[in-house]
């Protein structure tokens, strides 16, 4: 679906239509998943984060997890990027992030807490060399599932290269140092941020994440799949998508 968000100025400073521009789209299609998977193929194989592949494709056994959302991210009609959300309860424990660092989500999803998982967030790398705002047009997403989904913590399992860019935008810290995770040859730690505490703060910062009811409905709705209780905050609605002066 096509962001409704105002045009605003970008964390790098620039006043540009891109939010308005960006198109979200729910990877549903055999073909709309194979174009991503070649995608997150050209980008881990750019960083040196996979080896060569006769396929050329970077596919999990989480695709298709009922508790896994996958967006392609794009703009006048081409693929940009893509990430995929995962949302943990106790009754959902299906990502990357468990596998790998189970022994410290466990006990929180026991004690019945809520996690937005972000993971395979990937930028085609030719694109992004022009386009300094794409990451945050793209995890964006995951600041709406938070929302949506009433969630306790936002995860993100971060190469130790890219974790500043987590700890400046959304206020994480380090939860377990890195990992290697099957497939990837670089290791990956464990971050998170207690979204109830970091969102006002986030916001008023970086006001672009903003999103409305009608647009988190319309990305992460699924007729008949029993949800975790939604309840957007207030304030969050008060603010709707209106940047800030």
């Amino acid at each position: 679906m096509r962001s409704p968000a105002e045009a605003s100025t970008t964390a790098t400073g620039r006043s540009s239509d891109w939010l308005n521009q960006a198109d979200y789209r729910l990877a549903t299609t055999p073909e709309e998943k194979d174009e991503i998977y070649r995608l997150r193929y050209r980008a881990y194989l750019r960083e040196g984060a996979v080896r060569p592949s006769a396929d050329q494709r970077v596919v999990d056994s989480y695709e298709d997890a009922p508790n896994a959302w996958t967006f392609g991210v794009y703009f006048n009609g081409e693929l940009y990027s893509s990430i995929r959300i995962s949302v943990l309860t106790s009754e959902w424990r299906l990502s990357p992030s468990v596998e790998l660092f189970g022994d410290v989500l466990h006990p929180e999803l026991d004690k019945g807490r809520i996690f937005i998982d972000s993971t395979r967030f990937v930028a085609d790398p030719d694109k992004a060399r022009n386009f300094p705002e794409l990451p945050y047009v793209t995890v964006r997403l995951g600041s709406m599932a938070g929302v949506y989904f009433n969630a306790d913590y936002g995860l993100a399992i971060v190469r130790p290269e890219h974790q500043a860019f987590y700890r400046r935008v959304f206020l994480q810290e380090t939860w377990c140092e890195p990992r290697l995770y099957p497939g990837l040859v670089k290791p990956v730690g464990l971050m998170a941020a207690h979204l109830p505490t970091v969102r006002e703060p986030v916001l008023a910062r970086y006001p672009f994440l903003r999103s409305t009811a009608f647009e988190r409905r319309m990305l992460f709705e699924r007729p008949g799949q029993q949800q975790p209780s939604q309840d957007p905050t207030a304030s969050y609605e008060r603010a709707s998508i209106v940047p800030s002066s």
